[in-house]
């Protein structure tokens, strides 16, 4: 298929400086296109998966992709959509941050598979390279400075005097423009894309490039994605869903996507996975003949997990959540590994100075699964109370040596929503 068309069909569309001709280009040769990151974090987050996996779509479909780390442009920091001056970072922070993200993009991106393998640039390289001169003699005499100022997000700025803006972030958009015009003459790249918050800059850089080379280059905008609700998607109370484990663990990475609402989720496995459309729709249909299962859901938090964290993370974020779900899991079958992913997923507390065997009643209230020896009692009369996946009914039942997993783990259920974990 025409990759634009798939683009379009699959949600990563929502503006081009021309799209029959940017279509008729990816008909009739390889397009390079690129996506800029600026490193002001060592990771990614969801937010950042939109451009990154239509990237990854174009490679697919035979074009060349290009990350651009900001090495440069991350010293300085894109203004578009903010609504105060960001905080300037180091070089050294810019260098680690870059490190950081580059395992990350080889999750989404090929970077050795022939003509069209992927490339990671850092635009450090060549914007460190110009003098301030260079940049006023032979870029900023083609920036209207009466358009700069009428983009609303500048424009914002300047009406709020507690705001302002400097003449730092206010040149952003020529070095955006420079990055564009260097990997045009370097690699033939003709296409940026980016969030629809990047317009204004991509035209910039297209108008740039054919001012100055005479060349026809495109700029393509995907949607900023919010959920039903209205809330911009990828954040959560927590902050923000980051691809790097240590940040957001791999269960809770699974969980967010498995909290998607009814309304989105086909959307998101048509923008997030690499799932043919066909194949989507046959979920949808399942998923539609008994939403209560969450089928959809279930399959989009599987697959993202398993292209960003690897498919033996996946398989063990889908075992810690059949202990956390299932009142009826085997804890024969759960590993010492499995063990680990849950401490810190769950109410969980080292006991110390007790001695085998134990009661089971001041087990429960030592581990914090209910606040006295009274209310764990409580909860085993009332038949809703197990121990490493055994049923607790008699209230003078102890805890030996034998009934902790590994020699020091114990989980306990008090009903279907409590679960506590506890190491002797």
């Amino acid at each position: 298929m025409n990759a634009f068309e798939v683009l379009k069909q699959r949600g990563y569309f929502e503006w081009c400086t021309s799209e029959e001709k940017l279509s008729q280009a990816m008909n009739d040769e390889m397009i390079t296109a690129y996506v800029g990151f600026d490193p002001t974090a060592d990771s990614l987050h969801v937010g950042h998966l939109i451009p990154l996996m239509a990237l990854g779509w174009l490679q697919k479909l035979g074009h060349r992709p290009i990350a651009v780390a900001g090495g440069g442009t991350g010293l300085i920091g894109d203004p578009s959509g903010k609504s105060k001056e960001r905080n300037l970072i180091t070089l050294e922070t810019v260098q680690k941050n870059i490190e950081g993200v580059r395992p990350q993009l080889a999750k989404f991106l090929n970077f050795d598979c022939g003509e069209n393998s992927a490339l990671l640039v850092n635009n450090y390289d060549w914007l460190s390279k110009m003098s301030f001169l260079d940049v006023l003699h032979d870029v900023g005499k083609y920036f209207s400075v009466n358009n700069l100022i009428a983009r609303e997000y500048i424009r914002s700025r300047l009406e709020d005097p507690s705001k302002g803006i400097s003449y730092t972030e206010f040149s952003y958009v020529l070095l955006q423009a420079m990055d564009f015009k260097y990997l045009y003459e370097n690699y033939h790249c003709r296409l940026q894309m980016g969030g629809n918050d990047q317009q204004g800059n991509l035209l910039a850089g297209s108008e740039y490039i054919r001012k100055t080379l005479g060349a026809e280059v495109f700029g393509l905008t995907q949607p900023l994605l919010l959920t039903s609700s209205g809330t911009k998607f990828g954040k959560t109370e927590a902050g923000a869903v980051w691809l790097d484990a240590n940040k957001t663990s791999p269960y809770k990475f699974y969980q967010f996507w498995i909290n998607t609402e009814d309304k989105d989720v086909e959307k998101l496995l048509k923008l997030y996975t690499f799932m043919p459309l066909e194949e989507i729709a046959e979920i949808m249909s399942s998923h539609n003949a008994a939403p209560e299962k969450r089928i959809a859901q279930k399959k989009l938090a599987l697959e993202v997990t398993k292209t960003v964290h690897g498919e033996k993370a996946a398989e063990s974020v889908l075992k810690v959540s059949e202990i956390l779900f299932d009142p009826n899991i085997d804890f024969s079958s759960v590993s010492q590994e499995i063990c680990e992913m849950l401490k810190p997923e769950v109410p969980f507390k080292k006991l110390e100075n007790l001695q085998l065997p134990l009661g089971a009643v001041s087990l429960i209230s030592a581990s914090g699964a209910t606040e006295s020896n009274g209310e764990a009692k409580r909860a085993i009369r009332q038949g809703g109370v197990s121990i490493n996946g055994k049923k607790i009914t008699d209230e003078k039942f102890e805890i030996n040596a034998s009934d902790l997993l590994f020699g020091k783990y114990i989980f306990i259920r008090i009903g279907r929503k409590k679960f506590n974990m506890a190491e002797l």
